[in-house]
């Protein structure tokens, strides 16, 4: 089963929000604007942190995190069948209250006809009255009609005429699955990786931990498939049934050590007044709990130590390292299966992390990066929250969550795309701009985007911005590759509704001929269609950079020549570029 969507009200900074779930969910956002809060909520409904006072938006003194799952196996339809819609999904809430309390509750699809609700099975268990419903055919044909008999009856009937009966979609009355509190890891396997945490935490062997999950499925193959670890298992039983009054089979064992059963006879002799007996039972210990419990991991990096007497880098490394071969692992698991033609049971396994680029240089992001691609194709679902653009691929948009927080009134709001921005060329050219600023995930992070067409521009426009006094650092300068690669970012800065300036060449030159200039008008054109005055605004240079720049006819375009040209000895800026430069940088625009 996957997460589809999640809804949060009440909690911290979310007053109340619905995510488009993704198997790649990353979250990003400028500080305190809740991209943790978001991430934490998730970690509240599968019960890995508790509710605190202080969790409880603005007062309030309810607050719940709702999530649908989708993409049940048939052992989860077996499981919540009670709640398992006609398009075959469920939808979960957890609440919590003000004081400690919490509860899980269902929705489920009730009948609108009385006499198929479960709730009113009691009423009809008199025969009479039943046989007059159009469940009876379900019923028992003789013997007294118990209130079970009445619920699967109508199961039976709604299942056989499902399309024909009108349901309402509600919250159930009851806890979920009539437990007072859901069991740990029963809508999946969550590994949770915060910021802040010694590496030594993910790599014990406690089954709570990342590692110790992992080792897990390594002892029970070892248990299966390893004849030595078989034979020493039984032989270990064997040692220790040798202690206890009975063998295995229930026999008087003889070859018992008399000091136990000396021992047995001294403590019954004490309670001859109590008339008591004491028998003294020893039992076996669980040879996987012993090896898991007895394990632990080393690390030589020229200096064979133990992870806590590691430096902060290679600790992140290692559980970078532990991520990646649980990715490799489940991605292999995943192909084993489709090329056998069976569809893997979900597993139902979340990732979860926290700023994982601490401690990390870039290159290792992009790595770490792959293995979250990697993880969330193989059946598993990422979520993360970062600061870092190396976490960030533009071309999977869908994955990006940018979480704002305008006011406290509204609190943390999240803006996303769940539709297809590209098809076609469209999307072939969106991509392939990737090799020319690889980057770009940057803008995600900026206060305002510069679109630009090209390097030349990318290059002179700050050094002359920090010349004019109207330089910003929170301004991203894209790189789009070409004129006609502008509409395109501008189509994905609207959708996120991130402010940008689009400049480009209105290409007029003198020694363009009509064909040349009109194709600059339909490519000039487009970009203005696409703009959306609420968000973002234009900055035509005239006729290009080289010509704002003053640089010679014929010469080279190369952002080397343009940076030296500005930096030269008497060059100074000419008030109409200096304007726009102005224009490009303000913050009001």
């Amino acid at each position: 089963m996957k997460i589809e969507s999640i809804c949060v009200k009440n909690w911290r900074s979310v007053k109340e929000e619905k995510l488009e779930a993704q198997d790649l969910m990353v979250i990003i956002g400028q500080n305190n604007h809740g991209k943790s809060n978001l991430l934490s909520s998730v970690l509240f409904f599968f019960g890995e942190i508790k509710q605190q006072e202080l969790d409880f938006y603005h007062g309030s003194t309810e607050l719940f995190v709702e999530i649908e799952f989708g993409d049940l196996d048939e052992s989860d339809k077996t499981t919540f069948k009670k709640y398992l819609t006609s398009e075959e999904k469920i939808v979960v809430r957890k609440t919590a209250f003000l004081g400690g309390s919490f509860e899980y509750r269902g929705y489920i699809e009730n009948p609108s006809d009385d006499w198929l609700q479960e709730a009113n099975a009691s009423v009809y268990t008199k025969r009479e009255l039943a046989s007059s419903l159009p469940f009876h055919p379900h019923i028992p044909d003789s013997g007294r009609i118990t209130k079970q008999n009445i619920i699967d009856a109508q199961n039976e009937y709604i299942q056989n005429n499902r399309e024909d009966i009108q349901f309402a979609f509600e919250l159930e009355s009851t806890n979920f699955l009539g437990l007072k509190s859901v069991a740990k890891g029963i809508f999946g396997e969550v590994y949770f990786i915060p910021a802040v945490k010694e590496a030594s935490d993910d790599f014990s062997s406690k089954d709570s931990s990342v590692f110790g999950k992992m080792y897990a499925d390594v002892v029970a193959l070892m248990s299966e498939h390893n004849n030595d670890w078989k034979d020493t298992k039984e032989k270990l039983g064997k040692l220790f049934s040798t202690l206890n009054k009975k063998d295995q089979e229930g026999n008087d064992n003889n070859d018992r050590p008399q000091q136990l059963t000396d021992f047995e006879q001294e403590l019954t002799d004490e309670l001859v007044a109590w008339g008591a007996k004491v028998d003294i039972e020893v039992n076996a210990p669980d040879i996987e709990n012993v090896f898991k419990a007895n394990t632990q991991v080393w690390v030589d990096d020229g200096v064979r130590t133990d992870i806590k007497r590691k430096g902060h880098g290679l600790q992140r490394a290692l559980t970078v390292a532990l991520i990646q071969v649980v990715a490799k692992k489940a991605l292999a698991e995943a192909e084993s299966a489709e090329e056998q033609g069976n569809r893997k049971a979900s597993n139902s396994r979340y990732f979860i992390f926290e700023e994982p680029e601490l401690y990390l240089h870039p290159q290792a992001q992009r790595s770490l990066f792959d293995s979250f691609v990697a993880l969330s194709e193989s059946g598993s679902q990422v979520i993360l929250c970062t600061h870092s653009s190396g976490l960030i691929d533009v071309e999977r948009y869908k994955s990006i969550y940018i979480a704002t927080k305008d006011d406290e009134l509204n609190g943390t709001k999240v803006k996303q795309c769940t539709e297809d921005l590209f098809e076609g060329d469209s999307k072939k050219d969106f991509n392939l701009s990737y090799w020319i600023n690889p980057d770009r995930g940057e803008l995600f992070f900026a206060s305002k985007v510069v679109l630009l067409e090209g390097a030349t521009e990318k290059t002179v426009f700050p050094l002359l911005a920090k010349e004019l006094g109207v330089f910003r650092y929170e301004y991203t300068l894209i790189d789009c590759g070409s004129k006609d690669n502008i509409p395109l970012y501008v189509k994905l800065m609207n959708k996120f509704s991130i402010p940008y300036v689009a400049v480009y060449d209105r290409d007029h030159q003198a020694h363009k001929g009509v064909d040349a200039i009109a194709s600059a008008d339909r490519s000039t054109q487009k970009i203005v269609d696409e703009i959306d005055d609420n968000i973002g605004s234009s900055v035509v240079l005239e006729n290009d950079i080289e010509e704002e720049l003053g640089l010679p006819n014929g010469g080279s375009s190369k952002p080397y020549v343009a940076l030296s040209h500005v930096t030269a000895e008497g060059f100074s800026v000419t008030p109409q570029m200096a304007q726009k430069i102005r224009e490009i940088y303000d913050a009001e625009a």
